[in-house]
């Protein structure tokens, strides 16, 4: 179970904070500033169909000279996702963001969102598990 979506969830929780694709771009700042996240997980009828993120807002709001409180979510989200997992490795994890250039991947289980692993998350973990490695050879080779 090291260092896997399974793993990221357990230490990290599997809270996600979801918004619905006709609240306003201002409604989905609120919620992402009172929840400290850089990112929602976009919901209709309970799937999810999007992801709109703090990077979303800047390029499709402020770049644009937009009104976040007129634009709606589901007009500047990101739609397509890359969703894994939880017996996928963090690697697997970092492999798919920096091939399709996502910093969030949602977690599906049965068809639900279960959880969002986050790019700060698998870094993470990829460190966590490489300091681990290397006090296991250092104890050996000192052993």
């Amino acid at each position: 179970m090291h260092g896997t979506v399974a793993r990221l969830l357990q230490e990290k929780g599997e809270v996600v904070w979801t918004i619905a694709p006709n609240a306003s771009v201002y409604e989905a700042l609120n919620l992402m500033a009172d929840k400290e996240v850089g990112a929602l997980v976009v919901m209709d009828a309970g799937i999810p169909i999007g992801i709109m993120s703090e990077r979303d807002y800047a390029r499709k709001v402020i770049l644009l000279k937009r009104a976040s409180g007129e634009t709606r979510v589901d007009e500047i989200m990101t739609r397509e996702m890359w969703p894994v997992d939880r017996s996928q490795s963090a690697i697997d994890c970092m492999t798919l963001m920096t091939e399709h250039r996502r910093r969030h991947l949602p977690v599906i289980e049965d068809g639900r969102l279960v959880g969002l692993i986050s790019i700060g998350d698998v870094v993470h973990a990829v460190i966590s598990e490489q300091e681990f490695f290397i006090k296991q050879l250092e104890n050996y080779i000192c052993s």
